[in-house]
């Protein structure tokens, strides 16, 4: 689902709301036990995104904060970039 080199983190699996919950659940854990300030997260194995998965970003993006961290985003699919437009939220999120 998400797998962890250093300090990036590659989604490997779709962002949908079925497996939302599963999604955030794992960021958040991987989040708790992190060291470093600045995290990438990598979408680019990421085929599927709804609505959903900007939701599981800024909720990762909530955590991080509270723990001084950074994240940036990598490989965003143009579905992801393309509702995130939609919803007009395309400028909050810090692309790499």
């Amino acid at each position: 689902m998400i797998d962890k080199d250093g300090s990036t983190y590659r989604v490997t699996a779709p962002m949908l709301i079925a497996n939302a919950r599963a999604l955030l659940d794992a960021g958040r854990s991987l989040l708790r036990v992190e060291q470093e300030k600045s995290i990438l997260i990598d979408l680019s194995a990421v085929a599927d995104v709804d609505s959903s998965a900007l939701a599981v970003f800024f909720a990762w993006q909530r955590s991080a904060v509270e723990r001084g961290m950074a994240l940036r985003l990598a490989g965003s699919p143009a579905s992801l970039l393309s509702l995130a437009d939609l919803y007009g939220v395309d400028t909050s999120l810090p692309l790499a």
